[in-house]
């Protein structure tokens, strides 16, 4: 039976492909974000923020897929695997946000947001690790979800207490839309899953573009 490898920590993210149905199998990359950004930097090709996450997420992806699975808990079969890879980050006035630094950088972030919106970009990459005389399309594709999201006018008093849970120190755009940060997210526009950190509707569409129905992998 085929399985979905996440390559990626983000309990939300796992939480969510639960959710729809699915069990995947974590393990978490070691890709150095700064220094893949980087090197792309220094090739003249230094990316936005939708293409630096689409970046992130094929390199987190592949890095995965890179790796000898056969004992990896969980994964019954690593030759009837695929492995997604994922990254997300806010754009706010042509800059792109990943996760705060510090508590500090959190407060700021946010007193620069409120009453604002800006667009979560999460990048998606997924390669397919069956072999193609078994079936497997030996592919490997990738897109953006990218939402927008209006926040709300807070307070002083709200955002250091918001900043004091820790909870905005821990994601992408110091916020959440299925957490504590919640009430403070007024409307988006687009897939919120995107903005939870991995957009179903795209992963069905990758899915697809590898020959694997997203419903074959739900949980017997």
């Amino acid at each position: 039976m085929t399985s979905l490898v996440l390559a990626s920590a983000s309990p939300a993210r796992r939480a969510l492909l639960r959710s729809a149905g699915l069990e995947p199998v974590v393990q978490v990359s070691d890709v150095d974000e700064e220094a893949v950004l980087a090197a792309a930097g220094a090739a003249g090709q230094a990316p936005d923020p939708a293409d630096a996450v689409l970046l992130l997420a094929h390199a987190k992806a592949q890095d995965v897929a890179a790796r000898d699975l056969a004992d990896l808990p969980g994964l019954p079969d690593a030759d009837d695997a695929l492995v997604v890879g994922c990254d997300s980050m806010l754009e706010l006035d042509g800059e792109a946000y990943g996760k705060p630094a510090d508590a500090a950088d959190a407060v700021a972030r946010w007193r620069r947001m409120r009453g604002r919106s800006g667009v979560l970009h999460t990048g998606h990459w997924l390669v397919d690790l069956r072999p193609v005389e078994d079936g497997g399309s030996g592919g490997t594709v990738g897109g953006v979800s990218s939402t927008v999201v209006h926040f709300a006018d807070l307070a002083d008093d709200e955002i250091a207490a918001y900043v004091a849970t820790g909870e905005p120190l821990a994601v992408a755009g110091a916020f959440t839309v299925d957490g504590l940060g919640g009430p403070f997210v007024t409307r988006i526009e687009g897939d919120h899953h995107g903005v939870v950190g991995l957009s179903l509707p795209l992963l069905r569409e990758l899915l697809a573009e590898v020959g694997v129905p997203l419903h074959t992998l739900w949980r017997r």
